[in-house]
């Protein structure tokens, strides 16, 4: 029997944030976390809603990709925490039809070969991270939050103001332009797709 995975939601916009922010791309998102980020343990509370799916097989799973943007390369897997679902197969399959595989993950669980562009965003403590290296690693703060001894190997480190909701907190903002002045190695990278009005 074919793998099958469950899919929260899948949409065509454009990337908000990170180095390839303002790039169009499919969104794939997994249902299912291994985390909960809670305003009193990570600074921020989660955004997202990742617990409805349905089930999906890869084979499902790229004919609605490609009837929902038929001319756009890029696919982000996201959740929740893709890395829970994504395997070989999938990965084969999204790759022979073509397409460019992005991951935003927490990087609590090792990655599999294929991927073309990897966003680590750890939401646990440096020595549970499993994925080392990555394209790029981001960091959300809130105020008074200080710069992460990042265990992960990455060449772009960019810090992401916590936001309430839709809002991005006005603190946690120039908090994070003050710690990229002091330690310009860091880049500041906001969810711009929320002043875009964008999903």
């Amino acid at each position: 029997m074919a793998e099958s995975y469950v899919i929260n939601e899948w949409f065509y916009s454009l990337q908000g944030e990170g180095i390839r922010a303002g790039t169009a791309n499919l969104f794939l998102r997994f249902s299912g976390c291994n985390e909960t980020c809670k305003l009193e343990t990570h600074g921020f509370d989660c955004d997202t809603e990742f617990v409805s799916g349905r089930r999906l097989s890869a084979e499902e799973i790229l004919a609605e990709l490609r009837e929902t943007a038929p001319n756009c390369n890029w696919i982000i897997l996201t959740g929740g925490e893709p890395a829970l679902q994504i395997d070989d197969h999938l990965i084969a399959v999204l790759k022979g039809a073509g397409y460019n595989l992005a991951i935003e993950t927490n990087g609590s669980i090792e990655l599999p070969e294929g991927l073309d562009w990897i966003t680590v965003s750890p939401k646990v403590a440096e020595h549970a991270v499993r994925q080392r290296t990555a394209n790029e690693v981001k960091y959300v703060r809130g105020y008074g939050q200080g710069i992460p001894k990042s265990s992960v190997e990455a060449p772009y480190k960019l810090l992401s103001p916590a936001s309430a909701g839709s809002e991005i907190d006005s603190r946690a903002l120039a908090w994070c332009v003050q710690l990229v002045r002091e330690n310009p190695e860091w880049r500041l990278s906001c969810q711009q797709h929320k002043y875009w009005n964008v999903r």
